[in-house]
């Protein structure tokens, strides 16, 4: 749908995305991010629709800019996230890639399915979690980042603690 982007583009880039979180290159992760990029998982009003406004109604994670994430990261590397120490162990498998459309401002909509398996080495126990991802993609001092992503988490019966790094 861009004469820029190509499937194979962006499905790089969220490929690369899924490593960086599974092998711990948090510098990696948050470079792929632009300064003023939002990432936010909404919660759901029912069984058929999830919030719209993450300033009005509730939200899983909502960080409006890279900074937000930047501090979560900082916390998850200081080991002083008691709810992530120790961290979890995680891989995550991306599939059904698509461009889905080109703003004004040049950005391109992609939306992708993930699942991602977290082992918990407290409770030496797995979980899954899997759900729809749309990303908006802006290119940046001539590279691809990621300017928006949002996670429509389809199990958000949580078992666990629930973090940037496991979706």
């Amino acid at each position: 749908m861009s004469g820029l982007l190509t499937v194979e583009a962006a499905t790089t880039l969220l490929y690369s995305e899924a490593l960086a979180l599974d092998e711990r290159r948090w510098d990696d992760w948050l470079a792929l991010y632009a300064e003023d990029a939002i990432y936010w998982v909404p919660a759901w009003k029912n069984e058929a629709e999830t919030t719209t406004d993450p300033n009005a109604e509730l939200s899983l994670i909502y960080y409006e800019s890279r900074a937000g994430l930047e501090d979560r990261i900082w916390r998850l590397k200081s080991g002083l996230s008691v709810a992530s120490n120790p961290l979890r162990r995680t891989t995550h498998v991306i599939s059904n890639v698509l461009l889905d459309g080109t703003g004004e401002d040049g950005s391109v909509e992609v939306k992708a399915s993930g699942v991602t398996h977290v082992y918990d080495p407290r409770r030496k126990g797995s979980d899954v979690f899997f759900g729809l991802y749309v990303y908006r993609l802006k290119l940046l001092d001539g590279g691809w980042r990621i300017a928006a992503k949002t996670v429509r988490l389809m199990n958000d019966n949580i078992p666990a603690v629930l973090d940037v790094y496991m979706l």
